[in-house]
């Protein structure tokens, strides 16, 4: 009896995982307009559930990128969305940037962490951020290759763990379960507004969407200065957080 009640209690936390995943997923499509689409995943069973089910052994980012379907297939339709994750519950939930969606600029984790604390000393709003314990990505308003190239070229060095993600990339959104471990909300979304502080947030990572409207997010202007000095002026370009 108690291998059977361990049983029923291990496919409740699956199938509650996998609502929430699928919860999120059509949040995002349908009261945000993002266009989404299914991670690659990663292996199960053998010990190997870390890997990534990509057929490249050193993969870059495992579980969290396209693969089948590629990322043109992203969309904002519900009926496509519920198809994907009824038929593929534990797929990460993969964000097509640029467009009419955000886009990205990611670092790693230390990095991340101290340029968070540098935007709050200086006062600026940022947008919301997204964690894994390796690395962290600040979504923020789309921006073209022009605007980006203008803003890179006032640099004097860039450094290579700073990554842009716009037209054409992709970055994973909570609560997908990735290689890198399972992405979170650093910061949360805030609908847009003066402040958001008193605003509701969508808690994606735990399966309930709360705001019908679309996130704040920053220009890329307004965050790129303190990301690539943060990036540059930690050792080894930062490393794994612990929480």
């Amino acid at each position: 009896m108690r291998e059977i009640l361990g049983r029923r209690r291990k496919l409740s936390l699956r199938r509650s995982g996998r609502s929430a995943v699928l919860t999120a997923a059509l949040a995002y499509a349908t009261e945000w307009q993002w266009p989404v689409l299914p991670g690659v995943g990663l292996r199960s069973g053998g010990g190997r559930e870390r890997e990534c089910a990509c057929p490249h052994p050193d993969c870059a980012a495992p579980g969290a990128h396209p693969f089948d379907p590629g990322l043109l297939a992203a969309t904002t339709d519900a009926r496509m969305v519920r198809w994907w994750w009824t038929n593929r519950p534990d797929a990460p939930v993969v964000l097509a940037t640029g467009g009419r969606a955000p886009c990205a600029v990611s670092l790693p984790a230390v990095a991340g962490a101290r340029a968070l604390v540098a935007f709050d000393r200086a006062g600026v709003r940022l947008g919301p951020v997204v964690a894994t314990p390796s690395r962290w990505a600040l979504l923020v308003a789309p921006y073209s290759l022009e605007v980006l190239g203008e803003l890179l070229h006032e640099q004097d060095w860039v450094p290579g763990s700073l990554r842009f993600h716009g037209e054409g990339g992709y970055v994973a959104l909570p609560p997908s379960p990735t290689g890198a471990g399972r992405v979170r909300w650093e910061r949360a979304p805030q609908p847009a507004g003066p402040t958001g502080g008193t605003a509701r947030t969508l808690r994606a990572d735990r399966g309930r969407a709360a705001v019908p409207a679309r996130p704040w997010l920053p220009d890329i202007s307004t965050v790129v200065d303190v990301l690539v000095a943060e990036s540059a002026g930690t050792p080894g370009g930062g490393s794994k957080l612990a929480y």
